[in-house]
């Protein structure tokens, strides 16, 4: 049986290791930071919100000083500020969004890829994040702070409805918005909140109630919860919000919240792998984490027995999949929030059972128990995934001194945001007003 001290030195440990990600993989000039670890990745605008987020962290932990924090949060401030919004095939943005995948170098559209909402929100969080801890009465922090509210105000949030009830998922240059929108319970709390806050681009008042009502309420292995397979889905948008004990209309009428359907999802992901139904090697009540993950794929893996179905990167889920028995083993340490002592007894357990999967200490994207890897031991993704490492960082903050959160709090755009779309009650009917 472990003790609290151990327990306290383990996440030191992890929380330590996902943070020093950010301080291998960003373009000190600029403030850019590499999706993974693959060779000439690009910089993924979510994965800078996620570092933005946890500079604060590493200051107060004394992993970094408050100097060198703010130094590379202006540089990713100044940049996105100053970059190209023509909204162009080589651009950097438009309407205050941004392209999901950007040089590294230059700063430029990677991929063909599109103008991201989502992401775009992910981005936002962690420069709300910073105008709100780096806020000294200085010169660069002012700079910060100026720089992290116009940033925010430039989101055309209200643009982004395509003049639609709800906010669409993306927009490319020539073609438009892509052909669909948000449907069910995904980690777009955090989206409608911010562009709801917004003092200058609002959505409309209804677009929150227009995407709650296309939520699936479910009961699955006896827990009644809001339905979504992956567990980051239940994860993201409460690294920023603090969701505990506030409620929605949707959540009142359900007698819940999302804090507490995080838990639940939980223990779905608990008893789905004690279940098994796919008979996966490895999977019990302590190996569980099914969520969105690098994994194996079958044309790059000859010596997988003939007929091994594998999903490549996908967004794996229970209990309806797509499930190919891999596991990412950083998402129960990302659970901590809702079910510590369940979290920390699959931690340790494969962490014992699967070390290979912490390659030089940091979690791989993900591990599969069933098939082996080129080393003898299980098979193991070869890549770290920027997103993987920020929600461990945040998740195991949030946990211990509710950092983040505290921040968030605080934050007028957050809590308008909130209340915008209906939520009461909790630490959010004691808030104070405060600056915009």
């Amino acid at each position: 049986m472990t003790s609290p001290s151990d327990d306290d030195a383990l996440l030191d440990e992890l929380q330590r290791a996902a943070f020093d990600y950010f301080l291998l993989a960003v373009n000190e000039a600029n403030g850019l930071v590499a999706d993974t670890t693959r060779d000439g990745s690009p910089c993924s605008i979510a994965v800078v919100g996620f570092a933005l987020s946890a500079y604060p962290i590493a200051v107060e932990r004394g992993w970094m000083s408050r100097d060198h924090a703010v130094a590379l949060s202006l540089a990713a401030l100044r940049f996105f500020h100053d970059s190209d919004q023509s909204g162009g095939a080589d651009a950097t943005g438009y309407k205050g969004f941004f392209y999901h995948f950007l040089d590294m170098r230059t700063g430029r559209r990677m991929w063909a890829s599109e103008l991201s909402m989502i992401d775009t929100a992910l981005l936002m969080a962690g420069v709300l994040t910073a105008r709100e801890y780096f806020n000294a009465d200085d010169t660069r922090e002012s700079e910060l702070c100026h720089l992290a509210d116009e940033l925010y105000r430039n989101v055309d949030w209200r643009w982004s409805q395509a003049g639609g009830a709800t906010i669409m998922q993306g927009w490319k240059p020539g073609s438009g918005f892509l052909h669909y929108g948000w449907e069910g319970y995904t980690e777009a709390v955090l989206l409608y909140v911010l562009a709801l806050g917004s003092p200058t681009h609002p959505v409309a008042p209804d677009a929150y109630a227009s995407w709650t009502v296309t939520y699936q309420w479910e009961n699955l292995y006896g827990f009644d919860f809001l339905y979504a397979g992956p567990l980051f889905i239940h994860q993201f948008s409460h690294a920023w919000i603090d969701l505990r004990g506030i409620r929605d209309p949707f959540m009142r009428d359900k007698r819940s919240d999302y804090f507490e359907n995080s838990r639940r999802a939980v223990l779905v992901q608990r008893e789905y792998a004690r279940r098994n139904p796919g008979g996966f090697s490895g999977f019990d009540e302590d190996c569980w984490g099914l969520t969105a993950c690098d994994g194996p794929r079958g044309d790059a893996m000859p010596s997988f027995p003939p007929g091994t179905r594998v999903f490549g990167y996908a967004a794996r889920g229970v209990p309806y999949g797509p499930d190919d028995g891999t596991i990412a083993g950083w998402a129960p340490v990302a659970s901590l929030p809702f079910a510590p002592e369940i979290a920390v007894q699959a931690v340790r357990t494969m962490l014992r059972r699967y070390p290979e999967m912490r390659p030089g200490g940091r979690y791989a994207s993900c591990f599969n128990p069933g098939l082996a890897g080129a080393d003898g031991g299980c098979w193991v993704s070869a890549n770290h995934f920027g997103l993987d490492q920020g929600i461990v960082t945040m998740m195991i903050e949030n946990h211990r001194t509710e950092l983040v959160w505290r921040l968030m709090q605080r934050c007028s755009y957050v809590v308008a945001g909130l209340k915008g779309a209906g939520f009461r009650g909790g630490w959010l009917s004691r808030v104070t007003r405060r600056r915009a």
